[in-house]
């Protein structure tokens, strides 16, 4: 079993400003992670930081088409992630997550799949929330104990 894992959302911006979004950590802390090592750049790693969880993940850039995909390793265990940028018009962008290349089995593949389901549905409702109304919820901050 190879499963993909992937959510999606219109997002009312035009392409360039969501595909930025996830470029730029100084947009991306605002509805994702709490600090990061950088910028995306092609064969760069960075490092994502969740302060809340003290947690870390390396993010591996294996390439970027601007306006059109980032494509990442991270994690633990390490999988795929691409992110599909589609203009659908001049101000509005079609986001697909594809989370993929996940090295487990059974249970612990069930639980990976619900879990990264859940994570990214909740980065694509922040990201949409704030950049359409420049409101950043804290929904990733929010998800999990302790409060």
């Amino acid at each position: 079993m190879n499963p993909v894992i992937e959510v999606q959302m219109l997002i009312r911006q035009p392409i360039s400003k969501v595909f930025q979004a996830f470029i730029d950590p100084e947009v991306t802390t605002k509805f994702w992670f709490s600090t990061s090592t950088g910028r995306l750049e092609q064969g760069k790693t960075v490092q994502w930081h969740w302060h809340k969880y003290q947690a870390t993940a390396e993010v591996k850039v294996l390439s970027i088409v601007e306006n059109r995909q980032i494509q990442i390793l991270w994690g633990e265990p390490r999988t795929a992630v691409d992110f599909i940028f589609e203009q659908i018009s001049e101000s509005t962008t079609y986001l697909k997550i594809r989370n993929y290349d996940i090295p487990l089995q059974g249970g612990e593949l069930i639980a990976f799949v619900m879990d990264s389901t859940g994570g990214f549905t909740t980065v694509v409702d922040a990201l949409k929330v704030y950049l359409e109304h420049g409101i950043s919820l804290a929904l990733i901050e929010d998800k999990f104990p302790p409060f």
